[in-house]
């Protein structure tokens, strides 16, 4: 199969669970077989068993890297979007009572196709990206909404060789599709144009 994100040859890269895994030798991302993708129904149904209170301090904490770094590089008079908010959406609530101006979209809870008319001085993405069925687009989609010198503020989990990915608990979640290296990420920069990235365990920030 090609890869979702940059279309290059992948190859087999394991099969646990009875779920195959794909790596591409171009980009450096891991993609589960498309054969194996949850329906539109099921996807939701899974995403609606998720706690998201977001009164939950356990749930403030987890997104507090992103809610952090925009409080730190951005104001009140700024715009941003919080993409895939689900079913609870946490940045947005902290944001807001902090009085930033936020926007909310996600394709199952919210579809608010006007929030994809305008453009950001930041975007949060928290753990959505490896639910991606179509980065390249998604990624795409992404850039574009960003204002010149916007950010784009991602969580997930990135995959290295010191992680055994067969027992890795973060692919278990048949939400999970796609899969990111360090080396996606520089590739997802070079392909659309961010001006830098950086990332560490907790966050991943792009720069238009």
């Amino acid at each position: 199969m090609n890869c979702s994100l940059c279309g290059s040859y992948t190859v087999r890269f394991t099969e646990i669970h009875n779920r195959v895994y794909h790596q591409c030798n171009n980009c450096g991302g891991i993609s589960l077989d498309p054969s194996y993708y949850l329906n539109d129904k099921e996807e939701k149904e899974r995403y609606e068993i998720h706690n998201n209170d977001v009164n939950d301090l356990g749930y403030q904490n987890f997104v507090s890297p992103i809610v952090n770094a925009i409080t730190e590089n951005y104001n009140q008079e700024h715009y941003g979007l919080d993409f895939g908010s689900g079913t609870g959406p946490v940045i947005t609530t902290m944001l807001q009572k902090k009085g930033y101006q936020v926007n909310t979209y996600d394709p199952f809870f919210d579809p608010n196709s006007k929030a994809l008319e305008q453009t950001y001085d930041y975007i949060a993405c928290c753990e959505v990206m490896e639910h991606f069925h179509n980065p390249n687009k998604e990624f795409s989609l992404l850039y574009s909404l960003l204002k010149e010198n916007g950010t784009l503020y991602c969580k997930t989990n990135v995959y290295n060789d010191s992680i055994d990915f067969d027992t890795w608990w973060y692919k278990n979640d048949p939400t999970h599709v796609f899969f990111y290296t360090g080396e996606t990420l520089h590739w997802i920069k070079s392909k659309f144009n961010f001006s830098e990235i950086s990332f560490s365990k907790k966050l991943i920030s792009f720069k238009r």
